[in-house]
Order: structure tokens, then C-alpha cells, then sequence
């Protein structure tokens, strides 16, 4: 690493992944610019993870491996609760921690290029590169709105993850902290010079009227516009029509008077992006045609 360099840290949360976290290792160890850690947080996996994590780290002192506490049945915390114990382990922090899940992969430069936007902007608080997902055979860029950086491989500056803790242990912690972020003054965004390669799609593990649906239930949480939520599912149903499942998530979460999030100042930032006003840049967003970092 050159002098003055920013320095990284990495937290991946596994779960019966032998064959991804071989794949994932090869990358990590191939990169420019190693990252001073890595924390592999084991959650009671019954295959291979945990011995080839071990191998790892009896190699390499700066790669850690942990088991994370018993998960709660929330949705969403075991995730948290591994990320949570990985950081603890990681203290300090150096300049950007990132949480990468296990089934990504990305070429030598990854986080090379991805430090280097961190580097060139004090305000970035959030950050990942652009995400690759197979399609009938061929790799292609998927888009998100309001410059979400994917969690499956997302980067946080020291001073922004330190603003936005105590991370929420639930689905959608991930959105909720980069609105936290936001309102803190700080910019979240995709950067579009790198990209990783997603093996396994959002939600698979969970299927697809299952992962919307629970979509439609993080929406109510948040305190979405209706009118907001209806749009974006029908925009998604014209490709995956199981995206309707969003409106009824958020309907049952409405009639069973679910909580709210109980940040007001959050919840009123997010509807005002949200707004007829911002829907046309929302639209180009999910589209790509707005450049990011």
C-alpha cells in the first residue's frame, strides 16, 4: 500500500458457503490492495465454511474467524448480529470497513478503484460498486434508486459507520442506514468504474414472492408513500411480476398496525425523496442513466 493510502477491513457473514467463500478467497488474496483484516463471521453452518475459514486464517494472521451469537428470529438480524461481532474484532476501525458477502467475485483492482473514490470524496460515507447478475447467459449491470450502495459489497467510511451505528437488526438495515447517513450529511452511492459479479440474485434463497413481499413490509417500516410503493411495483412487475407481492407486504404490515421506524426526522427525509417532484430522477436511477460517483 503507498503512503497515505486508505487503509480497509473486511466483514463477511457466512452461512454454508463452502463453495462461494473458496471462489471469494481467491479474489481477496488477488487484490492490488490487500485489506489490513478480515473478520469471517460463522453462523452455524453444517458444511465445509467454517474448516475452510479456519485454513485461511492459520495462513494469513491478518484474516479472522468467528462464530456469530445465536441468531434472533427477526428476518434480517442474523446478518447484523455476524456483521456486528465481526466489527467488534475489528476495532479500530481503519479508514473503510466493508461488509462482503460470500458470493460475489470482482477482479484484482476492486477495491483499489473503490478506496480511490473514497479518497477523491470527504462526504462518501457509503459506497459499492456496480452489481452484475447472470441473465440468460450474460452478465449484466443491475440499477437501484436514491444511489443505493449494494449490500453485498458495501463500503463504509470510518466516520460515516461510526455516525449510523447501532446498525438496525433487521430486513432492510441496509436501507435504513444509508437514510441515517443522508440526514447526517453524508452521500451514499453506487461508483460504476468497478463492479463485482453477484452469483447468487437477491432474495434467492427466499423466493421470489417471499423476497417482495417482505420488500412491501420494510416499505411500511420505513414509512414509504403509498402512491411511491405502487409505482415502483408495478415498474418492477413488468419484468418480475411477483413484484406486486410489495404492495401487499405493506398493506398487511398496515392493517396489523406494524411499527414505524421511530426516527422522524428519517422517515420524513426518505418521503421527501420520494416525492412527485424527484420521481422522474428516481425513474432514471433504477434505469442507470445517472451518473454517480
Amino acid at each position: 500500500m503507498t503512503k497515505g493510502a486508505l487503509a480497509y477491513a473486511l466483514v463477511t457473514p457466512v452461512r454454508n458457503e463452502e463453495a462461494n467463500l473458496h471462489r471469494l478467497a481467491e479474489c481477496v488474496l488477488a487484490q492490488s490492495v490487500l485489506p489490513k483484516a478480515w473478520a469471517i463471521v460463522d453462523s452455524g453452518s453444517t458444511d465445509r465454511t467454517l474448516e475452510i475459514a479456519n485454513e485461511l486464517s492459520s495462513s494469513r494472521e491478518w484474516v479472522r474467524v468467528l462464530e456469530a451469537p445465536e441468531p434472533e428470529q427477526i428476518r434480517g438480524a442474523p446478518i447484523v448480529r455476524a456483521v456486528l461481532a465481526g466489527l467488534e474484532v475489528l476495532r479500530p476501525w481503519p479508514d473503510v470497513v466493508v461488509k462482503l458477502d460470500a458470493d460475489v467475485s470482482f477482479d484484482p483492482t476492486h477495491f483499489e478503484h473503490l478506496l480511490a473514490h473514497f479518497a477523491a470524496d470527504p462526504r462518501l460515507g457509503i459506497a459499492s460498486s456496480l452489481c452484475l447478475e447472470e441473465e440468460a447467459g450474460e452478465w449484466r449491470a443491475t440499477y437501484s434508486t436514491r444511489s443505493h450502495a449494494r449490500g453485498a459489497v458495501r463500503a463504509y467510511r470510518r466516520a460515516c459507520l461510526t455516525d449510523v451505528m447501532p446498525l438496525e437488526q433487521r430486513l432492510g438495515w441496509d436501507g435504513i442506514d444509508e437514510l441515517k447517513a443522508a440526514v447526517r450529511g453524508w452521500r451514499t452511492a453506487t461508483v460504476y468504474d468497478t463492479a463485482f459479479f453477484h452469483h447468487r440474485k437477491l432474495g434467492e434463497r427466499e423466493g421470489d414472492y417471499g423476497r417482495w413481499n417482505r420488500q412491501g413490509e420494510m416499505a411500511h417500516y420505513l414509512g414509504y408513500r403509498p402512491s411511491y410503493l405502487v409505482v415502483r411495483a408495478l415498474y418492477r412487475a413488468r419484468r418480475e411480476p411477483s413484484a406486486l407481492a410489495m404492495v401487499a407486504g405493506y398493506l398487511g404490515a398496515a392493517i396489523r398496525r406494524r411499527p414505524r421506524y421511530p426516527d422522524s426526522e428519517v422517515r420524513a427525509w426518505l418521503r421527501r425523496e420520494q416525492s412527485l417532484r424527484h420521481l422522474r430522477t428516481r425513474a432514471r436511477e433504477a434505469l442507470g442513466r445517472v451518473e454517480s460517483a
